[in-house]
């Protein structure tokens, strides 16, 4: 069975960003199969991760959800996957698709699904959502072997952590704290944070060729050699 890992955290704390290039470095170091996982339908992933890509190679996990059974077929046939990764697949929403695009899941069927996603992958990295009612991202984070608590030095992320203790005391013993510093800026209160959260386990350090990425939408592609990738990689090796 394949292993779990959870990505969660605070509204604009970079989740999707830490979720994939995790999920590319555990493919490299590996040479396995991983699943990147993103049930974010107020952002679906397949806009912005292939925002050139065609309609009919893209495809939609609400669509295997949409079955009476879930098979690993079903898995299969509605993964994205790029010629530079064999192996490694994408699931997620479309483009304009959203909470009423398809009957809400139940606990059960979810769950099922991500049994067969455990079958069919060895690492399964799922970027969770913020959302109180996204059954995915709770049962991804009940389920996981591993969860990645993601924290930014902003008083957004102070103040979300203590309006939301309940949600994260079920990976308390499972959780990684890591830092991630999205902007270049020499005031962010990058020690008091840590202070705050009594410590941190990993800091990924501010990347302009990452930022690039996410304005060129090419995240699907590995970044190069850089102080980003290299706490990424040693992240990759402690979930591992």
């Amino acid at each position: 069975m394949g292993k779990l890992i959870a990505v969660c955290g605070s509204p604009n704390s970079g989740k999707t960003t830490c979720a994939l290039k995790l999920a590319q470095e555990i493919y490299h170091a590996k040479k396995t199969s991983v699943f990147f996982v993103s049930p974010d339908m107020n952002v679906p992933c397949m806009a912005y991760l292939f925002p050139n890509g065609k309609d009919a190679e893209l495809f939609s996990l609400g669509v295997a959800l949409d079955k009476t059974d879930i098979y690993k077929e079903d898995i299969l046939s509605q993964t994205v996957n790029v010629k530079t990764m064999q192996n490694f697949g994408f699931l997620g929403f479309k483009l304009g698709e959203n909470s009423y695009s398809y009957p809400r899941p139940t606990e059960d069927k979810v769950t099922e699904m991500f049994t067969v996603i455990k079958e069919s992958a060895e690492y399964i990295i799922v970027d969770c959502t913020c959302e109180r009612d996204d059954i995915i991202s709770s049962i991804a984070k009940r389920d996981c072997d591993c969860a990645i608590q993601l924290f930014t030095p902003d008083l957004r992320c102070i103040s979300y952590y203590a309006s939301c203790v309940n949600q994260f005391l079920m990976i308390e013993d499972r959780k990684v704290k890591v830092l991630n510093i999205m902007d270049n800026d020499i005031y962010l209160p990058i020690h008091e944070t840590e202070t705050h959260f009594h410590g941190m386990d990993f800091s990924l350090p501010y990347e302009r060729d990452l930022k690039q990425q996410m304005i060129t939408g090419t995240l699907s592609e590995r970044l190069g050699s850089c102080k980003f990738r290299a706490e990424v990689e040693k992240l990759a090796k402690a979930v591992m």
